[in-house]
């Protein structure tokens, strides 16, 4: 069985963010972990990264992209470049999910697609899902039609994680520099 965690980079614990993710996640049938950032040292979920078969990135958009919290996350995760000895989200499979006030941020998904898939080497599941203040009942609850997008995207991921893992060549891409 595969296991999955979803990192959710929101500045306090639970809320939509951590909602949707966990939406996601119910949806792969794998094993499964849902970390808030808030809440955990970033070494412990850098050496997570290393135990998982895939990862989902979830924030909130701020500033149209992802938060700082996540992006120290990314900065404290090694690449195998320069000196580092880990590469723990190489050759991994990831989804990710971006929430936000209204719909016109939804283009913050391919920033952060870019930065997973070239320069960690991640084999990222596309397209992303973003979720606006619409997809929600209240804050801890999804709308029927999102909770079935989020678990699709989880079915989806469990089938992009199964795929990666059986691809000696998927797994092998490295970044260039």
């Amino acid at each position: 069985m595969s296991r999955i965690i979803g990192v959710v980079a929101g500045p306090e614990p639970g809320g939509r963010t951590a909602t949707a993710v966990a939406g996601l996640l119910a949806g792969t049938g794998a094993d499964t972990e849902l970390i808030e950032l808030s809440q955990a040292p970033l070494e412990e979920v850098t050496a997570a990264f290393a135990d998982a078969d895939a990862v989902v990135f979830g924030s909130p958009v701020h500033r149209a992209g992802h938060t700082a919290s996540l992006k120290a996350l990314l900065e404290a995760t090694e690449r195998g470049k320069w000196g580092e000895e880990t590469a723990p989200l190489q050759g991994k499979a990831a989804a990710l999910v971006l929430t936000g006030a209204s719909g016109h941020h939804f283009l913050a998904l391919d920033g952060l697609r870019s930065v997973l898939a070239g320069f960690f080497a991640v084999q990222v599941l596309s397209p992303g899902l973003y979720l606006d203040h619409s997809g929600y009942e209240d804050r801890n609850t999804l709308t029927p039609d999102s909770a079935e997008l989020a678990a699709a995207h989880g079915r989806a991921l469990a089938d992009l994680t199964t795929a990666v893992r059986s691809s000696e060549a998927l797994r092998a891409i490295a970044p260039v520099v």
